[in-house]
């Protein structure tokens, strides 16, 4: 049984936390009621590093492999150690799968156990998931001025929904509305505060206020990275990370590095621009808050902006020289692409905006004109920058376009080359508990995880290493293909199918096949989709109508079912059990260095003596087999191959490092 401290204890008088986690996860420990618990060293290894790390408020990076049990084995001690001190754990996750398993299983598990000594838990979602009652009903009250036809239907669902639902939030809804109408009545940083928001139903203040008084809370890297780069009122000015007296917890931590990057950068396209502008007026609807106020001038001014904002998108899609037909970024090295003929029509309509809302007869139309106003000068202020290239750290800038849009498809982005030193100074001062784990840190070193620690700025970080308890000796093999032609090349592509085949045969079916071309696996699944109709086995691909879940759904029902997939299923997909008997690698995952961040990264390392090759690319590419390849044994019953259709792993010096870094199996080498 755990041992709580009581008001009346000192901190000498009970046993450390590490060692209440060591009894807690031992074989007769707290779960061992449990008829699903079996006792784990690496589990209560994990506990022990963790609650020692609250206890001395230091930082600590750990690798947790498949199988350790790390959410358990991170949330207890954090939920103890969050009640014993009236602290706050934050945890911050990746992926909507985790965030379900910690709020719907893990957590409530433990509050079951710990009966005796209650806790909080609750998610946090960005604002603008929240409807704001006032706001709906001001927006009601500018229907006319505001709103077409369909999107005042939109606006009466809203409100027929709101007068039943609990949590009032986007999620909660059985409908999805417009944009514009969503954005008109949900709970805005600049437009709802306490002080105005004072009423019994606001629905984020509720929430805020559960936030509060929660001792655990869960939201994802991108809202905890916008939180920290906001003017969100949600953090105090005495905040630890969010709140005061707050510990953290980011799991899936190996892809804080690209959030970060993302949240630290700029990022404006034409279509965001255009639905702000279009929220004062828009020239075919003729709705918005210009007419709304009787401001002919101001509504001939978004007419100019619109006009400007697509010549300018115009030309900058007319300067980005995509390296070819199917590229999706263009890199930009040099300040002024092109001119700035965006910023003075915004400023026009900026300057409008604010004397329409000092005009405005009631607060509420006010607030909203102004804060519409400082939306566009941010806006403006982004164009400024990314065309005079004048952030203050070294950014790499590019644009981007988008297939399938009526307008111009051209973005404008920024993001920082290196994020190691602001991460550093976040998680990393030493004088506050953080903890980084994931199941995939390492890229072959045996204890230190130097490349993950170097990537965010943790080279003094304590770093742990805990194995996987499942026995890969026995429930898995590795084929390795040695006669395939060298991938990239037209042999390779051709020859695809007929080592897909030979290993569906092997499993059955029962298999995802992961590719890194969208193309690829298009033109793939064309060709192996007969093969698979003969065989009685469901061919279900990536991007052919089914959204990722459904995909998911379906391959767990239909038990001989082959996925194909890129991106997205290599990491964050849990299917345990004999659906998913064999994971198909069908070429060594290397990042394409031509996005402009990763050129950018390659770039810095050279530029600093580094081989970047040898510093990046490799150990990205390791880190990304690893998440695939960890598609497999799922539990201590799983049983099953994988293959990996890149003979490089055989011929070149840095295949040797690749092997390294795969599960402890036997390993097969494989001539068709």
């Amino acid at each position: 049984m755990i041992q709580f401290a009581s008001d009346t204890d000192s901190p000498p008088d009970r046993p450390s936390l590490a060692a209440r986690m060591a009894e807690a996860f031992s074989a007769d420990g707290l779960f061992s009621a449990s008829p699903d618990f079996e006792f784990r060293p690496q589990q209560q290894r994990m506990a022990k590093i963790i609650g020692k790390a609250l206890e001395k408020s230091k930082p600590v990076v750990i690798e947790a492999a498949t199988g350790v049990g790390k959410s358990l084995a991170y949330l207890l001690p954090s939920i103890i150690h969050a009640l014993e001190h009236h602290k706050k754990a934050i945890i911050s996750t990746h992926t909507i799968n985790l965030q379900e398993q910690l709020l719907h299983k893990d957590l409530p598990i433990l509050a079951k156990l710990l009966d005796g000594k209650p806790f909080r838990a609750e998610l946090l979602k960005g604002r603008g998931n929240y409807l704001c009652p006032q706001r709906l009903e001001r927006a009601f009250q500018g229907t006319p001025d505001l709103f077409t036809t369909a999107e005042q239907a939109d606006l009466k669902r809203i409100w027929e929904w709101s007068q039943t639902t609990k949590d009032g939030t986007l999620s909660d809804l059985d409908f999805s509305p417009s944009p514009k109408v969503w954005s008109q009545c949900c709970s805005e940083a600049h437009l709802c505060t306490p002080r105005r928001c004072g009423q019994s139903r606001c629905f984020y203040q509720a929430a805020r206020k559960r936030l509060i008084e929660a001792d655990v809370i869960v939201l994802n890297h991108t809202l905890f990275f916008s939180l920290l780069s906001s003017s969100e009122d949600l953090l105090p000015e005495d905040a630890n990370f969010l709140l005061p007296n707050d510990f953290l917890i980011v799991d899936e931590a190996h892809t804080i590095e690209n959030v970060a990057a993302r949240a630290f950068g700029l990022h404006l396209s034409e279509s965001q621009l255009r639905f702000e502008l279009q929220r004062l007026f828009n020239p075919r609807t003729r709705k918005g808050y210009f007419p709304h106020q009787g401001d002919g001038p101001g509504a001939l001014a978004v007419r100019d902006a619109l006009d400007a904002s697509e010549n300018f998108f115009g030309a900058l899609q007319a300067s980005s020289h995509f390296p070819h037909p199917f590229s999706r970024e263009f890199r930009v090295r040099e300040p002024n692409l092109i001119e700035d003929t965006l910023s003075v029509p915004l400023d026009r309509v900026i300057n409008h905006a604010k004397h329409a809302g000092d005009a405005a007869k009631n607060e509420a139309t006010r607030l909203e004109l102004h804060d519409l106003a400082r939306r566009l000068a941010a806006a403006k202020g982004t164009v400024t920058t990314f065309l005079d290239q004048s952030e203050e750290e070294e950014h790499v800038y590019w644009t981007e376009r988008h297939q399938g849009s009526e307008f111009s498809n051209v973005s404008m982005h920024s993001a920082p080359i290196d994020v190691s030193p602001q991460l550093k100074n976040l998680f990393f001062r030493g004088d506050r508990p953080c903890i980084l784990t994931s199941a995939t840190l390492g890229t072959g070193e045996k204890e230190d995880l130097s490349y993950f620690r170097n990537r965010v700025g943790a080279e003094r970080t304590v770093a742990v290493k805990i194995d996987s308890p499942f026995d890969f000796a026995k429930q898995m093999r590795l084929y390795l293909a040695k006669n395939i032609p060298p991938p990239g090349t037209k042999e390779h592509e051709a020859a695809l199918p007929e080592w897909i085949e030979h290993f569906l045969h092997m499993s059955q079916g029962r298999a995802f096949v992961l590719f890194t071309s969208n193309a690829q696996m298009t033109r793939i699944a064309e060709e192996i989709e007969p093969f698979c109709t003969k065989q009685g086995w469901q061919l279900l691909v990536q991007g052919r109508g089914l959204p990722r879940h459904q995909l998911l759904a379906e391959f767990r029902r239909d038990t001989h079912s082959v996925l194909f997939g890129t991106e997205s299923f290599w990491t964050g997909v849990d299917v345990p059990g004999e659906a998913l008997s064999n994971v198909i690698i069908t070429k060594l995952p290397f990042a394409v260095p031509d996005h402009p961040l990763t050129a950018a990264r390659m770039e810095h390392i050279e530029d600093s003596g580094g081989n970047a090759f040898a510093q990046y690319s490799v150990p990205e590419a390791i880190l990304k087999l690893r998440q695939g390849v960890g598609r497999l044994i799922r539990s201590n019953k799983d049983q099953g191959i994988c293959a990996i259709l890149d003979n490089r792993i055989l011929t070149k010096p840095y295949g040797r490092t690749f092997l390294a870094a795969m599960p402890n199996c036997p390993v097969e080498v494989v001539i068709l």
